[in-house]
């Protein structure tokens, strides 16, 4: 994990990394995801100015270590990195949506699939719809969570194109929780007030857990 000010120089392509870091490496690497307790989830991530090797790196890894915890999105915040960016992948299940236009035109998830997102604006539609949801920092943890149904995103990618993505379903739910994620907002803020209080015991010891795992480190 980096401090808020190496995330915001990554961010802008002036970070190189330190000797023996795992970001160097010759191919994608499953890093550890994040737990609650760490305070980097609640860090709102640097804007992605420019794309450098690294950023694409990183990128390659969160796929990897998205796709090995079998999620369906992972923020970079997950994976101790403060910066406006996140990867999607719901291909596996092409049923979960039921339309999805890229820039204006109909398309299927498999032909953005995995998504990598930086710098997201979402604008949510009215209709809201609850489902139960997870999150990879929080590992057997689930709720009940309400959002919006259909998103207009607007998102870049590392090549610099700039997409405007209009979808629902599981896709537009993802986006939404991985773009919260990135702007330090976590999934038990949206749960019903006697969920969050059902969940007070268990969210203390997963702090203190965070805690003790520092203290030994």
């Amino acid at each position: 994990m980096r401090s808020e000010k190496e995330s915001a120089a990554l961010a802008t392509g002036k970070l190189r990394g330190r000797p023996g870091e795992l970001w160097f490496t010759g191919g994608a690497m499953i890093r550890e995801i994040v737990l609650y307790g760490d305070p980097v989830l609640r860090r709102k991530g640097a804007r992605v100015e420019t794309v450098t090797p690294e950023i694409r790196e990183l990128a390659e890894d969160m796929i990897e270590t998205m796709r090995d915890a079998h999620g369906v999105g992972l923020a970079a915040q997950q994976v101790g990195e403060a910066i406006l960016l996140a990867v999607v992948d719901v291909s596996h299940d092409p049923e979960c949506i039921s339309y999805l236009r890229v820039n204006g035109e109909d398309t299927d998830s498999d032909s953005i699939s995995p998504l990598v997102f930086l710098n997201p604006e979402v604008e949510a539609g009215r209709v809201t719809e609850t489902d139960t949801a997870g999150c990879l920092s929080f590992p057997d943890l689930r709720g009940d969570i309400t959002r919006p149904a259909d998103i207009k995103a607007r998102v870049e990618t590392l090549d610099g194109e700039v997409l405007e993505i209009e979808t629902d379903g599981l896709f537009a739910r993802a986006i939404q929780h991985e773009t919260d994620h990135l702007f330090g907002k976590l999934f038990i803020d949206r749960m019903s007030r006697a969920r969050k209080l059902s969940l007070k015991r268990t969210l203390r010891e997963m702090q203190q857990e965070w805690e003790y795992q520092k203290a030994k480190a």
